[in-house]
């Protein structure tokens, strides 16, 4: 059966270019990866790499240590997602050029709305534990994230579905947008024609064995969302061991469905950037690569190393300051509920001109010369340009301007008062924006610094706190601390498929700047409105206008788009080098001779 796509996906035939929409047939439930592949082949060169040797132990690094939320629902950390990436599985998955393919899904088909999906799931996947993987999975996984009681930030999976918002409310209790007609057989349903199926469905399926009796607000402190060893996925590795902040053990699955792991087991390890390179070539770490992957500045250092190979894909996210437009009420943070008409505004951003002033105040060429040693490119909208809903005219583009930046500044009615160089607000009252940030990346660490000196030099008076663990300030941009006025963070941009509902729209939870604009919302909308959203340029005209009103309104400042640098070991043979995942078919990483 074949199925033609209409996500208008990523093609990304020259790593560092731009890249452009594709339209492509492909074989359901095949992975294009393993199309007349009978040899591996070197992840560097194509050569090939002879046998898969069988058994040992790989280390992987990553800078920070994950939130320690293993259940994919709740998780928010890509910390955490490193070690879901071998342990839990999609019914859909990405290939190279990013086009859907079926995983746990072995086939499907659309009706001719685009309103329904019947999936045929695989019937030879069990759990770690032994159990069969069935139908009643994906229906609980799915249902979960409706629950009214789910606090999670995975809502955009399901609230599109067939009657989310009367089973969100709690006025039935069983939830239309998806059924299992039998053991292997799951029927998705939108409300509205998607344009996005394969995407809406391809989350982590949880088991219903395991969470089955747990209540939704309860799940997150479930043992089984947490402890190693009873973490349940279907991956290739079960997660069996760790040394909190340090270390995160898993090991091969036996029973897995592609086969066993050639791997014993993989282990994740939780180092300083400071010594990574060393790591790399003295053979103690076997890869570094998402989320950060090499420091840029030794990216030199690694390529001066013989045996390691460094791949280099554009990034589809972006790191950017965020500004807390407004504060939800302590009880809305306490009840997990988001809702715009309960916003507190922050009086200090409030002024449109103020936020453009914090745009040119700040030297966003400079950093990625300084910070990055080149490898980034300043952005100016959401959309970096490795989307194909990047358009290069569609923004409005701040300069480094520190003159522009104060005229702004004094229009909006700042004047320094008392002869300090720091501006005071219209009524005369000292003005002073709080900046927070997270440990765990060397450049972003630095450009909070460079930030803070930006702005004091247009008279902005910065208070660049402390950092803290990425956890905790996590923690702090999604509970609103009050006292915050700027944060730094990073998106990535959904791979599937550039809709930035997820992180944009007023009501949903990732919308940590608390952004309430209805004429974004509008928009966004609008993106994703069939049938006129199965017209590729009318999405592009959309997400122009779209970027051109963030680009004015200023949510957040888009600081920069990075260039990867992910790194591996010459020994590590099999790995896939996948422009949004790296971790993937990591049954057939080896170790060679």
């Amino acid at each position: 059966m074949k199925h033609k796509s209409l996500l208008f996906l990523l093609s990304t035939g020259l790593i560092l270019s731009a890249c452009n929409g594709g339209d492509e047939d492909f074989e359901e439930g095949a992975d294009p990866a393993e199309d007349g592949a009978e040899t591996e082949t070197d992840g560097e060169n194509g050569e090939t790499a002879g046998e898969p040797q069988e058994g040992g132990n790989i280390n992987l690094a990553m800078y920070s240590a994950p939130d320690h939320q293993f259940n994919p629902i709740y998780y928010q950390s890509s910390y955490d997602n490193n070690i879901l990436e071998f342990t839990h599985e999609k019914l859909f998955e990405q290939n190279e050029d990013l086009e859907f393919y079926g995983e746990l899904a072995e086939e499907y088909e659309l009706n001719d709305e685009q309103t329904e999906m019947t999936v045929q799931l695989r019937e030879d996947v069990v759990w770690h534990d032994g159990e069969p993987f069935t139908a009643d999975d994906v229906v609980f996984t799915y249902t979960a994230i409706a629950d009214p009681e789910y606090t999670g930030v995975r809502t955009s999976y399901a609230d599109s579905l067939l009657g989310y918002d009367e089973f969100k409310a709690g006025d039935t209790e069983e939830f239309e947008g998806v059924e299992a007609v039998d053991e292997h057989t799951v029927v998705f349903r939108w409300e509205e024609p998607t344009v996005t199926p394969e995407y809406d469905a391809s989350f982590f399926i949880i088991p219903e064995h395991v969470f089955g009796d747990v209540p939704a607000d309860e799940m997150e402190q479930h043992s089984a969302s947490s402890n190693p060893g009873e973490i349940i996925g279907t991956g290739p590795f079960e997660f069996t061991a760790a040394v909190e902040g340090d270390r995160y053990e898993l090991e091969a699955f036996e029973d897995y469905w592609k086969g066993r792991p050639h791997l014993d087991s993989v282990t994740w390890r939780v180092v300083d950037q400071s010594v990574m390179t060393g790591l790399l070539d003295n053979g103690e770490i076997h890869m570094v690569a998402e989320p950060d992957g090499i420091v840029p500045n030794d990216v030199e250092s690694v390529e001066a190393l013989g045996n390691v190979n460094l791949y280099q894909p554009q990034d589809l996210g972006y790191q950017y300051m965020g500004l807390k437009l407004a504060h939800r009420p302590s009880e809305d943070v306490e009840a997990g509920v988001v809702d715009p008409d309960n916003f507190i505004v922050n009086e200090k951003l409030e002024d449109k001109r103020v936020r453009q002033a914090l745009v040119y105040g700040i030297n966003r060429e400079a950093m990625i010369e300084g910070l990055l040693h080149g490898s980034g490119e300043v952005l100016h909208a959401p959309f970096p340009e490795a989307s194909w809903a990047y358009d290069e005219d569609a923004p409005v583009k701040y300069e480094y301007d520190p003159d522009q930046a104060r005229a702004l500044l004094e229009d909006a009615g700042f004047e320094d008062v008392t002869g300090d160089g720091f501006y005071e607000d219209p009524d005369g009252e000292e003005y002073v924006l709080n900046l927070e940030y997270p440990t765990g990346n060397e450049a972003r660490e630095n450009a909070a610094l460079v930030i803070g000196e930006n702005l004091q030099d247009i008279g902005i008076n910065v208070n660049v706190q402390q950092p803290r663990e990425f956890s905790a300030h996590a923690d702090r941009v999604e509970d609103d601390e009050r006292s915050m006025d700027l944060y730094l963070m990073g998106w990535s941009l959904a791979s599937g498929d550039p809709d930035p509902a997820v992180y944009f729209q007023s009501d949903v939870a990732y919308n940590y700047t608390r952004w309430n604009d209805e004429h974004s919302d509008e928009l966004i909308a609008a993106g994703v409105q069939a049938p006129e959203a199965f017209d590729e340029e009318y999405r592009m005209e959309v997400y122009a206008e779209w970027a051109e009103h963030v680009s004015e309104e200023v949510p957040m400042v888009f600081l920069w788009s990075p260039i990867n640098n992910f790194a591996y070991v010459d020994s590590l043979q099999g790995v896939t080098e996948h422009p949004a995942n790296m971790y993937k078919d990591t049954h057939e990483w080896y170790l060679a001779e």
